[in-house]
């Protein structure tokens, strides 16, 4: 049996190709999730400031994609743009690099429209539980109000949002399986070709959920020890 696993994963070079795939899926997770949360700060400020008319448009985003299933969004990313995507690389000359890279992009930009809805509600949420009395103190002081935002409202609000934001990127890490649906081989889709392959499902599935596992553990892990590090100071935090 061990000599059995031992072949399988080593000699037929499964394992690394297990870990390729892990290696893409944290890649599209990071990525996605980085490029979601610079887009959604501003967003969130505006909607905390209720921007007139902007303000709304931004709700109506966020509720519009966190009421559709991922796999929804990727599928609209992908086949609204794909003909476009295609013209334009032909223009170029980059026909078949640019559809080799095609999926990624799309795995990117889908898991950065997701996180990006998640996260304007969380650092909104937390941009209002910013204590009124910091502000009066901000405003008594003559601050300027760039100063009183980038100084002190900012960083207490993102203090406050770690917590949303951590959940934010666990849901991330695992819809980054919804990407194999556009051919990209991530993890969950290497998994399912090696048991296709190897007529063995049980197991690679199995180790498909331990690495999730392992990546899911290790962010929890440094989110931990980044919430600690921030609420040193702050007494019952």
């Amino acid at each position: 049996m061990l000599n059995d696993f031992w072949v399988l994963m080593v000699e037929r070079g499964w394992a690394l190709a297990l870990l390729q795939g892990g290696v893409v899926t944290m890649a599209i997770g990071l990525l996605g999730m980085s490029a979601g949360f610079v887009v959604a700060t501003p967003l969130a400020v505006l909607r905390w400031k209720k921007v007139v008319g902007v303000s709304h448009l931004v709700d109506a985003y966020s509720i519009a994609n966190r009421g559709v299933p991922g796999l929804l969004v990727i599928y609209l990313l992908f086949f609204g743009s794909i003909d476009w995507i295609r013209a334009v690389a032909t223009v170029f000359g980059f026909q078949a690099g640019a559809e080799n890279a095609y999926p990624f992009i799309i795995g990117v930009l889908a898991i950065a429209a997701i996180s990006c809805a998640y996260s304007i509600e969380v650092i909104r949420g937390a941009l209002e539980a910013v204590p009124r009395g910091v502000l009066e103190a901000s405003e008594s002081l003559a601050l300027p109000r760039k100063v009183m935002f980038f100084k002190i409202v900012l960083p207490l609000a993102l203090r406050l949002a770690l917590g949303g934001i951590n959940n934010v990127w666990q849901m991330t890490i695992k819809d980054t399986s919804l990407i194999s649906v556009v051919g990209l081989q991530e993890l969950m889709r290497t998994a399912a070709i090696a048991a296709g392959i190897t007529r063995s499902p049980l197991l690679f599935y199995c180790i498909a959920a331990v690495m999730f596992f392992c990546m899911t553990a290790l962010s929890q892990s440094l989110f931990s020890k980044v919430e600690r590090s921030l609420n040193r100071g702050f007494r019952g935090r």
